[in-house]
């Protein structure tokens, strides 16, 4: 996770929920080129000493005398079927902003949590995305694949499908061919080493890695 870190990608989105506090979050938002505010967010990214770059969703909660100030880069989309973070997801592709960390989509209504969370395998059919919050780091994952981690941290898995069968190595309590039906059915894992495999034939899947307690 510390090694990880230390690369940024250059296209951070922040979407109103609870503001990052926590230091690998804001670092990432600290070191991007260009920051997204999902609409209302704005406030707070200028709150915290930070201009956007772009405000992107349907505008309904951005204060008006920001949209005015900053109505050259305030970017309106009014489709009812998305919410303002697929909003400035899809913005960002069409601008070819394709490497892309997610801040602020936790902590305030647990039903924007979940949307949230569960839309990341969404976004990882046209961008590399991950969503970082102030307790870890959550992962989409559409084929098999190696993480990072550190010896001991704990991991969880989530299937959006629960049909796929996911076989697991390098983690505490091993998968095999084991299909998640439940969303706490691979929870409170903990990695063996320094990373784990997961490997499955099809499928979407989102790992779940907490902070270390030191970080």
């Amino acid at each position: 996770m510390k090694s990880e870190a230390k690369t940024y990608p250059e296209t951070a989105i922040i979407a109103n929920g609870k503001f990052p506090d926590h230091p690998v979050p804001v670092g990432y938002l600290l070191n991007a080129k260009r920051v997204i505010c999902c609409d209302g967010a704005a406030d707070s990214l200028i709150d915290f000493g930070l201009e956007p770059f772009a405000i992107v969703g349907d505008c309904d909660s951005v204060n008006k005398k920001i949209a005015e100030k900053y109505q050259d880069r305030l970017f309106r989309d009014s489709d009812p079927e998305t919410n303002d973070l697929t909003k400035a997801v899809k913005w960002c592709s069409e601008k070819g902003y394709e490497d892309i960390v997610i801040l602020g989509a936790t902590g305030k209504r647990e039903d924007h949590t979940l949307g949230n969370i569960s839309l990341l395998v969404e976004y990882a059919g046209s961008a590399s995305v991950k969503m970082v919050t102030d307790a870890g780091i959550f992962l989409p994952i559409l084929e098999s694949t190696k993480i990072e981690a550190q010896k001991g941290q704990q991991v969880s898995l989530f299937s959006i499908d629960p049909e796929t069968e996911i076989t697991s190595t390098g983690l505490k309590y091993k998968l095999d061919n084991k299909k998640l039906t439940n969303w706490w059915t691979a929870t409170l894992n903990e990695a063996e080493e320094n990373s784990f495999t997961l490997e499955f034939r099809q499928g979407r899947v989102i790992v779940y890695l907490k902070f270390p307690e030191d970080l």
